[in-house]
C-alpha cells in the first residue's frame, strides 16, 4: 500500500476528504487483517474503524515525510484487535457440539466437491469460526502474523505454555474438523 505524503499531511490538518480517500486505501488494505478475527462483517468493521480512529488521532504526531505508512497502519490496527480481544477475553462463546456439526454438515454439502488441497485462505478461516476465540487468536497470531510465543503471551496476557497449549488445540481440532469434512464430501461423491 502507497499513500502520497501530501494525502496524509491533509489528513493529519482534519482535510475530511482527504480522511475519506485514506480510509478506503486503509479499508482495501487492512479489512482483511480484521476479518481473520471476526466471524462477521459488522464486528471486523467496528474493530476496523476504531482502529482507524487511532491511525487519524496519531497521524499528526508522527513524520509523515519518513514515516512507512503501510507498517505503521498495520502494527496499529493489530494492537487495536489485540486491545479488543483482551477487554472481550472474558466473554466466552458457547456451542454446542451439536450445532458444530449440523453447520459443518450444511457446508460440506454446499461445497464445490474440491480436493482438500484446494481449499482456499477463506474456507480455512471459515474453518477457524469453529474454534473457541483465544484458540483461534493464538493460531492465526502464530501461523498467520508470525507472532512467537513469546509475543504471543506477552500481547495476550497468558504464559508461553498456555500460548503453545492453544496452537496445539487447534491443529487438533482443525485436523478433525478437515476429515469431518472430508467424510462429508465422500458421503456426497457416493449419493
Amino acid at each position: 500500500m502507497h499513500v502520497d505524503t501530501d494525502l496524509l499531511v491533509a489528513c493529519a490538518n482534519n482535510d475530511r476528504i482527504a480522511q475519506k480517500k485514506l480510509y478506503e486505501i486503509c479499508f482495501a488494505f487492512l479489512m482483511h487483517n480484521c476479518k481473520r478475527y471476526h466471524k462477521n462483517e459488522e464486528d471486523a468493521r467496528s474493530v476496523f474503524n476504531n482502529g482507524f480512529l487511532k491511525i487519524l488521532k496519531n497521524l499528526s504526531a508522527v513524520e509523515v515525510e519518513t514515516i512507512l505508512f503501510a507498517a505503521w497502519a498495520k502494527r496499529i490496527m493489530a494492537n487495536t484487535i489485540i486491545d479488543e480481544y483482551r477487554k472481550n477475553k472474558n466473554y466466552t462463546e458457547t456451542i454446542s457440539n451439536r450445532d458444530n456439526e449440523r453447520e459443518l454438515d450444511y457446508h460440506g454439502r454446499s461445497s464445490h466437491n474440491q480436493a482438500l488441497s484446494d481449499f482456499a485462505e477463506e474456507d480455512i478461516m471459515d474453518l477457524l469460526d469453529y474454534l473457541k476465540p483465544a484458540t483461534k487468536q493464538v493460531f492465526v497470531m502464530y501461523v498467520i502474523e508470525g507472532y512467537n510465543h513469546r509475543e504471543i503471551s506477552e500481547l495476550l496476557e497468558m504464559s508461553e505454555g498456555t500460548s503453545k497449549w492453544h496452537l496445539s488445540l487447534a491443529r487438533k481440532e482443525l485436523k478433525k474438523l478437515l476429515l469431518e469434512l472430508e467424510e462429508a464430501e465422500l458421503r456426497l461423491k457416493v449419493i
